[in-house]
């Protein structure tokens, strides 16, 4: 128990320790949408940028792997899109909010600090797999299924449109689509690119835990709480229970299979509220979901790795 703490801990104190500091009125509620702004915008993608580039796609990318994963993941949007709408009444376009928070797994902030410290540092290539196909998929889906909910029969024609557009204004996307770019075409990285780069690296995930402390502070838990418990419990229940029956009723090895749960296993990302907001649908749900599950995965992060080999 002591090591899994030992894991666990240091990254949720972090995370913490930017709730105090924003709650108590240390470090200012702009001065954190700056810190978020720098970290998603520019330090996470020259991460993934970096990670991508160097990856070993033929190692790291494997059938398994992805689909326990994102089947997982899909199974968690459909019970919570299916739960919104017919359990607890929501409009449909409400439904597809709340949906996505059962789709998308805070897989960077917090799946790679936890994964880094719990297996190594050599294990991430699986864990990079899985982000480098995250953003697209989960957005991918979560559009195309807000859009044709909203059309209700209006013509599809600029579906694919506003879908890749919507997708390719993401800054994380540009840096996983330049680390394909250099990855596929062997272009070198010149040594003083990569050592910036490197330094830019260095910084991300530490401030990025600082400020997503910081951002959970304006979460209040408000609105429906059934609704908001039934979205933590697929997040951090049902994604990784698919994952891991499909991992090891397809034969996942012990370290993809480790990334792949683990990853499955985190809270409802940001990009969840940011979602509902885009569309202005189910955003105190979404919102009280990322503060409450991120606080209840302290928990069940911990029994996930318990259960894992």
């Amino acid at each position: 128990m002591a090591a899994l703490l030992d894991v666990i801990l240091p990254v949720f104190l972090v995370i913490g320790a930017g709730y105090l500091a924003v709650w108590r009125g240390l470090f200012s509620e702009a001065g954190v949408d700056g810190l978020m702004k720098f970290t998603q915008n520019f330090a996470i993608p020259c991460l993934l940028f970096r990670a991508i580039a160097g990856l070993d796609l033929g190692a790291g990318f494997s059938v398994p792997l992805l689909a326990s994963f994102y089947a997982g993941a899909t199974a968690g949007f459909l019970a919570g899109l299916l739960g919104a709408r017919f359990l607890f009444g929501r409009p449909w376009e409400d439904a597809v909010a709340i949906g996505f928070g059962g789709l998308f797994s805070n897989s960077v902030l917090l799946g790679l600090p936890i994964s880094e410290r719990a297996f190594g540092a050599e294990s991430l290539q699986f864990n990079f797999a899985i982000v480098a196909l995250h953003a697209p998929f989960c957005y991918g889906l979560g559009l195309t299924v807000m859009e044709v909910v909203r059309a209700r029969g209006a013509p599809a024609r600029a579906l694919p449109g506003k879908v890749l557009g919507a997708m390719f204004r993401n800054a994380l996307m540009i840096g996983i689509a330049l680390g394909f770019a250099v990855n596929l075409t062997g272009l070198p990285i010149p040594a003083v690119l990569g050592d910036a780069l490197d330094l830019m690296i260095r910084a991300a995930l530490p401030a990025a835990l600082f400020g997503l402390g910081g951002v959970l502070v304006r979460y209040r838990p408000e609105g429906d709480l059934r609704t908001i418990a039934f979205v933590c419990a697929v997040s951090l229940v049902l994604h990784p229970a698919v994952t891991l029956g499909l991992g090891l009723a397809m034969g996942l090895g012990v370290d993809p299979l480790r990334a792949a749960v683990t990853t499955a296993a985190m809270a409802p990302g940001v990009n969840t509220y940011i979602f509902a907001n885009m569309y202005g649908r189910a955003r105190r749900v979404a919102a009280s979901a990322v503060l409450i599950g991120t606080a209840a995965s302290v928990l069940s992060v911990w029994l996930w790795l318990l259960v894992l080999p």
